[in-house]
């Protein structure tokens, strides 16, 4: 766990917990905040009385080769520590405090893994309070910088990024996080549906051999946007592409035909054509997500006037699921009642239903 990390659970527990911030305060323990208030000269002359005499270049030069504060403090760390041995207490955190201060106010647009989790953070706190649009551009200048740090690593994996870079939210769940509030934001702003599609073929393009069901997220999404923006032609072509090489993704059955129901804003709402694709799918020996697939043909039945059929595939459906209630992915909330792919969703989130509970990443 990184430093960053450790301080910002320290710190969000003592906000919770009176005990721990008297404790921390009697202590004397400093956080990032310690530096707050402390000016350039200030934290320079701070890092002079734990023995580091550095100016802006000397900072600057310890600083320039590193992805991280803390790999540009660690020699400073050690060196205090050799000279200190045995001596213990919280000087050495004083270290990795001062050169992130400075860091974050003299070169604030040069990536480095501290800067990149408060990005990730701050885009949390906006999607707490449900502004949208500046969790996604937060999550864009994130995602920058991500990019950056891999192509200055050669980072080719998820796994591997992770590893390298230990921050307060791993790589693999935030990138499907980016993904759905692009897609939040994009309602209202087109821009962010171009981005969306931008970010899902450069994170396929950049981890090319990953988690089949983040993969199978980001396909989804890639051909879903490329629908909502009105080409329709192109999401067909991939999705085709994709099942070709993959017929027993449900879920990409399922995603294709959903365009066509109407669950995004663009055009053509075919039902037909959506049944016609679940079909196929359902059709296909071993097709993943077979229930799944059999709970979007009784809500077509339903939604076109033909309750026999829909009991009929509700049948089906339980048959596979060996269940006697719907599972939230199937388009029903537990109290009763369908949810549409593009309502609220019953849970609470705030969010669209097809991007919370709705989404494959979360069915059961």
């Amino acid at each position: 766990m990184s430093y960053v990390t450790l301080d910002r659970i320290l710190r969000e527990h003592a906000a919770k917990d009176d005990s721990l911030r008297r404790e921390l305060e009697a202590d004397n323990r400093p956080v990032r905040s310690s530096a707050d208030q402390l000016t350039d000269g200030e934290l320079l002359t701070k890092l002079g009385s734990l023995g580091f005499d550095l100016d802006r270049r000397a900072v600057e030069e310890l600083c320039e080769r590193a992805l991280s504060v803390e790999d540009a403090a660690s020699p400073l760390v050690d060196e205090w520590n050799a000279r200190n041995s045995g001596r213990g207490g919280f000087d050495p955190d004083w270290i990795w405090i001062c050169l992130l201060a400075l860091w974050e106010r003299w070169w604030p647009d040069r990536a480095c893994m501290e800067l990149l989790d408060d990005k990730m953070q701050a885009g949390y706190d906006h999607q707490e309070h449900n502004d949208v649009v500046a969790c996604a551009m937060t999550w864009l200048e994130a995602w920058a910088d991500v990019l950056r740090l891999c192509n200055a690593t050669g980072i080719r994996s998820i796994d591997e990024f992770d590893e390298t870079f230990p921050l307060t939210q791993s790589l693999f769940n935030w990138i499907g996080d980016i993904e759905m509030e692009l897609w939040n934001a994009g309602i209202g702003n087109r821009e962010f549906l171009t981005a969306r599609i931008d970010f899902c073929a450069e994170a396929m393009r950049r981890f090319p051999s990953e988690d089949q069901l983040l993969t199978e997220s980001l396909r989804q999404a890639l051909a879903e946007t490329w629908f909502e923006i009105g080409e329709s032609a192109r999401a067909d072509e991939l999705f085709e592409s994709w099942l070709t090489a993959d017929p027993q993704w449900g879920w990409g059955w399922i995603a294709w035909s959903d365009c066509y129901r109407g669950s995004t804003k663009a055009p053509p709402i075919e039902p037909g054509r959506a049944e016609e694709l679940l079909r196929r799918g359902y059709a296909i020996p071993g097709v993943r997500d077979r229930a799944d697939i059999a709970d979007r043909l009784m809500l077509l039945c339903e939604d076109s006037g033909r309750p026999s059929e829909a009991r009929e595939w509700e049948s089906k459906r339980r048959q596979l699921r060996n269940v006697a209630v719907p599972s939230l992915s199937a388009g029903r909330h537990p109290a009763g009642g369908k949810v549409g792919r593009n309502a609220p969703c019953p849970c609470g989130s705030g969010k669209k239903y097809k991007k919370c509970c709705g989404s494959p990443l979360l069915r059961p």
